[in-house]
């Protein structure tokens, strides 16, 4: 199979293999299991709440409106990771095009800065209901929670479109191999025979407004949140209060968490090794924890799961 092709006497990068986690030896069998059988979880956990919120009359609020996006957005990065990742630890490595690869990025950072948007438009929601509960159904109406939701795919697009054209400038002569189980952007710049001190440079200053300024409004909003918690003189009341944001705050610290660790650490030796592992974190445990972070403590849910399962009795008592 052809790697390389000659061009102007240079060798361009046409096929790129990705190591994933090296041999696995005996485990790997159940390795590509317990990935497959997280995956199908990750799946039809987050095909759940969309299909909850969009069947159920009680789940029709901003809240839970947010929350399909969020699923939405989890759907696309774990299916863009996962599928392949079988492949690589079944076969013990794994060959992509250079065309794909490139793709596989570039969806990386759609699905991974349309989640950091929805969260930070989760966050104004908790904001909202908590801090200005009066003007909360005025502020955060359908119009709003449409625009709010729209603009955040659209500035994903845009960071997308930039991560491509900034790459696609690049040239591309070797090696071919990616000491990885996906094309992350730190591996593929590695492949680059270009100078890549500008599409780092350009990498960090788009990380300020789609990462570092998200967690920044977060992390303010929730500090008016839970001061304004705590002001409430009843303890039935303050834990009704953080009880509406305590699912969002758990996914939101678990998202920035896996993403600084997985970026914030060097990447050599064994802790390349750790590195791998908490992108498996971040791109199959997230999309497979937020269903049931979300799913575990509400009523609401639950209580639409229980109907929804009565119908779908019903339907299948009649033709029976």
């Amino acid at each position: 199979m052809q790697l390389f092709k000659i061009q102007s006497n240079q060798t361009i990068v046409t096929e790129v293999i990705l190591l994933g986690f090296g041999r696995l030896e005996n485990i790997r069998f159940l390795v590509f299991l317990l990935l497959l059988v997280s995956y199908c979880m990750a799946i039809c956990g987050n095909l759940m709440i969309i299909i909850l919120v969009s069947c159920s009359k009680n789940l029709q609020s901003p809240m839970y409106f947010f929350l399909t996006n969020l699923s939405f957005s989890d759907l696309m990065l774990t299916t863009d990771i996962v599928p392949n990742l079988l492949h690589i630890v079944l076969h013990e490595t794994g060959r992509m095009g250079f065309v794909g690869c490139v793709f596989q990025l570039n969806f990386f950072i759609f699905s991974e800065c349309s989640e950091c948007f929805v969260l930070t438009v989760m966050s104004y929601d908790r904001y909202s209901a908590i801090c200005h509960p009066l003007h909360y159904t005025s502020v955060m109406n359908f119009s709003s929670c449409v625009k709010l939701t729209g603009f955040s795919w659209l500035l994903s697009i845009f960071a997308m479109l930039m991560s491509t054209i900034t790459i696609i400038c690049l040239n591309f002569c070797g090696p071919n191999t990616v000491n990885h189980f996906f094309c992350d952007v730190t591996p593929v710049l590695k492949l680059s025979c270009s100078d890549i001190s500008m599409v780092q440079l350009a990498m960090v200053c788009l990380g300020v407004p789609t990462l570092l300024l998200p967690l920044f409004y977060v992390v303010v909003s929730y500090s008016y949140v839970i001061f304004t918690i705590l002001k409430i003189p009843s303890s039935t009341g303050k834990q009704k209060a953080f009880s509406t944001c305590s699912s969002h705050l758990t996914v939101v610290c678990l998202f920035y968490a896996t993403l600084i660790s997985i970026y914030g650490l060097p990447t050599r030796g064994q802790l390349l090794n750790i590195s791998k592992l908490l992108s498996l974190l971040y791109t199959l445990g997230t999309p497979l924890l937020n269903p049931v972070i979300y799913t575990l403590r509400n009523k609401e849910i639950n209580i639409a799961f229980q109907k929804l399962v009565n119908n779908i009795k019903g339907v299948l008592h009649m033709h029976l």
